[in-house]
């Protein structure tokens, strides 16, 4: 039996997972803005779920249950770092209030909660630390930018993070989910709050749209999400980075596959910086 921490299990891909792993007969401990939350999370699993209320952004709240969820459970085995939300708006759009904001969820909150468990993970040498960034983290999409560039940022940290902490026995693993039925297209998603007219008829504009339409439509079931996320926890050699989706897979191979082709196209002119005398690598 695993003890998890899963932060935002009130809906969504959170509330799937940790369904997922109270079904195998696993402990979560799951975090929640309120107590009818808290609530009905435990109903899940009157035993095994217990809910905390919890700020990410909070560094002494989160440091609180980090030790209340480690007495109640023992020691954490795999930490779920899913709470967050998206900002609708084009760069230009958004004000320095909500792109802040948005940072401060997205990459300071996972990264909080990360310092707070990390030590008795390194002192007992074993530990699984799980970061859900996005399909966006790897490829930008137009009106999604200052979300992209908050999930780019928790993929560079997460990447450098892997290195880090092997040589102590952690692993560390990104789920990058493409488009979901789950409330990212509702009550977790924001809208800027100053749209540009001049904006509208554009690229912005239409990716807008393409996301408004597809809420509710999305292709991507949470619960075969969870399945998916237990599935690549359980091998051998987890991934790095776990796609969910037939779309995120599609979007991150035609970005990898224009980059290489851009790379070989300018090779030529990015060696000619080195020192003439440089070695070559």
């Amino acid at each position: 039996m695993k003890t998890w921490l899963i932060t935002g299990v009130s809906s969504g891909l959170g509330r799937a997972l940790a369904q997922a792993a109270l079904n195998r007969g696993d402990r979560v401990a799951g975090t929640v803005r309120n107590p009818e939350a808290v609530a009905r999370f435990e109903a899940l699993s009157p035993e095994r779920a217990h809910g905390f209320i919890m700020d990410v952004l909070d560094p002494a709240a989160v440091k609180a249950t980090v030790a209340a969820v480690a007495n109640t459970h023992g020691a954490i085995d795999i930490l779920v770092n899913n709470a967050g939300y998206g900002l609708v708006s084009g760069v230009e759009e958004a004000s320095s209030a909500e792109m802040r904001a948005q940072f401060e969820v997205n990459v300071f909150g996972p990264v909080t909660v990360i310092q707070a468990v990390l030590p008795a993970m390194r002192d007992r040498r074993s530990g699984t630390i799980v970061n859900v960034t996005s399909v966006s983290g790897l490829v930008g999409w137009p009106s999604l930018g200052v979300y992209s560039g908050s999930k780019f940022a928790l993929e560079g940290i997460t990447e450098t993070l892997a290195q880090e902490v092997a040589p102590f026995g952690v692993s560390v693993m990104m789920v990058e989910p493409g488009g979901f039925r789950t409330d990212f297209a509702g009550r977790s998603r924001f809208e800027a709050g100053a749209p540009i007219a001049d904006y509208e008829g554009t690229v912005l504009a239409d990716c807008k749209r393409i996301l408004e339409s597809h809420t509710g439509h999305e292709r991507g079931d949470p619960v075969r999400a969870a399945q998916a996320i237990l599935s690549a926890l359980d091998a051998e050699q987890p991934p790095l980075r776990l796609l969910l989706g037939a779309d995120a897979v599609s979007y991150l191979r035609g970005k990898l596959n224009a980059q290489l082709a851009e790379t070989a196209c300018w090779e030529t002119l990015s060696i000619s910086t080195d020192f003439a005398d440089a070695e070559k690598a």
